[in-house]
């Protein structure tokens, strides 16, 4: 990403670098709750309880897109005060607030995609959660971004991350329905016929 940025010049690559410094506020909370729910859904699924691998993971989706959507109200409405830990100046704060308010839109998006992929982690699929990160950031995040660099402006290269995280999303929602058909769905039925 940052070879891509470079191309246009020096300050977009120090935006990028203060944005994930920032995101990671956003994110580590979703992160800290992927660890608590990766145990909770692997224990019960072992104990074949249904009911809570279904709640467990309805709460956390939720939980996870609200600290996601307070992150993206954040970066939206309060992007200069952001930028300013940084002691950015006047030409970081012009590339940084679009910056911050556009790629702040997948927040929540990528909140559902986090989670559903400890989701396939808790199940014993880690490859399903490698699938998904690959897909997410290298298969569209940086294609779309080199291309956006080529055809339009600095400023439409952030939007690569929202758009990145469309398809990402739907393979997420995809993989689950899998995971769901196979070790969820029937599962009352499994213990029945015990």
């Amino acid at each position: 990403m940052n070879k891509i940025l470079i191309q246009f010049n020096e300050t977009a690559v120090s935006v990028f670098g203060v944005y994930f410094k920032l995101q990671s506020f956003i994110f580590m909370p979703v992160f800290g709750l992927t660890s608590g729910m990766i145990p909770i859904v692997a224990y019960n699924y072992g104990a074949k309880n249904r009911k809570r691998i279904t709640t467990t993971i309805k709460y956390a989706l939720i939980i996870a897109v609200a600290i996601m959507s307070f992150g993206t109200a954040i970066f939206t409405l309060f992007p200069e005060t952001l930028l300013s830990f940084f002691n950015a100046d006047k030409k970081m704060i012009e590339i940084g607030v679009p910056a911050l308010q556009i790629i702040s839109l997948c927040f929540p998006l990528a909140a559902i995609s986090i989670m559903l992929s400890s989701v396939f982690q808790a199940f014993g699929n880690g490859m399903f959660s490698l699938i998904l990160s690959v897909v997410r950031q290298l298969v569209f995040l940086l294609p779309i971004a080199y291309l956006l660099s080529k055809v339009s402006s600095l400023s439409k290269i952030w939007y690569a991350f929202p758009i990145a995280e469309l398809p990402a999303i739907i393979i997420s929602l995809i993989l689950f329905y899998f995971i769901y058909q196979k070790h969820i769905k029937n599962m009352d039925k499994k213990i029945i016929e015990k």
